[in-house]
């Protein structure tokens, strides 16, 4: 709590005052830590008493108060690599002061190498199984022979570089969406494999994949946002693990799908002429005349398209201060040049 760290903090002053001492301070789990707590820290590490080391597996621009971050310096770890895990094993057989080196230990050809890829960068989990299969096999002529199958029986599941709510649970979702967005199935459908096997919820992986059929395809397929939704529909109504067949569907058909951004995100470049161009509003022949004395206010003028040719006929709908103004511009597609040619195709007709 607030009070044993303010206790904590002046101890260490009390320490630099008599003996001129700094005090370092080492807290694990950081993050776990609320705002009031990160606070009492910040007087003593702004002035010195105390030099604050944290250690948190959550990212710290996201944990940590800000006050305190401007006044550390950063540094992230990387997961261990398959090869460091297996100098780790190798070392903890070898060593008989701290590890196993005391015992007559036998490995099969690539028992290491299998336990450093299961464990995924963890190196307490490739220790824990080498210490139960050494535990549990019972020496044979004075040796503890390790198998492959003995190795996997000690560790049985692979573990999954995964949290929820931190880092990995966003990053693997944007690589989801870029692999969709950048036509790669099989990316895509291993960042969703990833995903469903780490726990996410239908509901959160179907909203990337609505999101990325309406602004990554668009109109070069708007049979992909209708897919979208129905898997997002049928997942929540059916539930894992059948709801992986129905996820993967429509990701492969949106990763697979010709693609177009300017269709949808067209809409950013309207809402920045809200905020930037003045509006005198709605020109008067497009305002609603459909109520009692509408046409004593001039509400008139207004030319219905269906009684035209190709029910298309050239009038004014954009207001007055952006007439001209172009938001869409079909892509190199197929869909959108049919599209592009049926605009000018109407278009020239009516003129």
């Amino acid at each position: 709590g607030v009070a044993d760290l303010r206790n904590v903090m002046n101890e260490a002053a009390e320490n630099l005052r008599i003996y001129g001492k700094r005090t370092l301070l080492f807290i694990d789990e950081i993050h776990r830590f609320n705002k009031s707590q990160q606070d009492a820290l910040l007087p003593s590490v702004e002035n010195g008493t105390v030099i604050l080391i944290g250690a948190t597996t959550e990212n710290p621009y996201f944990e940590v108060n800000r006050a305190l971050l401007s006044r550390s310096r950063i540094f992230k770890l990387e997961v261990l690599t398959a090869e460091n895990i297996v100098s780790l094993l190798q070392r903890a057989l070898e060593d008989k002061e701290r590890g196993l080196g005391e015992k007559n230990i036998s490995c099969d050809d690539g028992v290491l190498r299998f336990w450093a890829e299961m464990s995924s960068g963890d190196a307490r989990t490739a220790y824990n199984a080498l210490e139960l299969a050494v535990l549990s096999t019972p020496p044979e002529d004075g040796v503890i022979h390790i198998t492959m199958d003995i190795a996997r029986e000690s560790i049985q599941k692979k573990v999954l570089a995964y949290d929820k709510h931190g880092d990995w649970h966003y990053d693997v979702a944007s690589a989801f969406i870029k692999s969709m967005r950048g036509s790669d199935p099989d990316a895509a459908l291993h960042w969703l494999a990833r995903m469903i096997e780490a726990g996410e919820s239908p509901e959160f992986i179907a909203r990337r994949i609505v999101i990325c059929a309406a602004e990554d395809v668009g109109l070069a397929d708007p049979q992909a946002l209708v897919i979208a939704q129905a898997a997002a529909d049928a997942a929540r109504f059916v539930g894992f693990p059948e709801a992986q067949l129905i996820l993967a569907e429509a990701v492969l058909y949106i990763a697979t799908a010709p693609k177009s951004n300017s269709s949808t995100l067209a809409i950013f470049a309207a809402e920045a002429d809200l905020r930037d161009k003045p509006f005198s509003g709605v020109p008067i022949h497009l305002r609603d005349a459909h109520y009692s004395g509408s046409k004593e206010l001039g509400h008139i003028g207004y030319k219905y398209a269906h009684d035209y040719e190709n029910h298309y006929v050239e009038q004014q709908y954009l207001p007055d201060e952006l007439q001209g103004r172009v938001y869409y511009e079909p892509q190199e597609n197929e869909r959108e040049q049919k599209l592009a040619e049926h605009m000018r195709k109407i278009k020239n007709k009516d003129s």
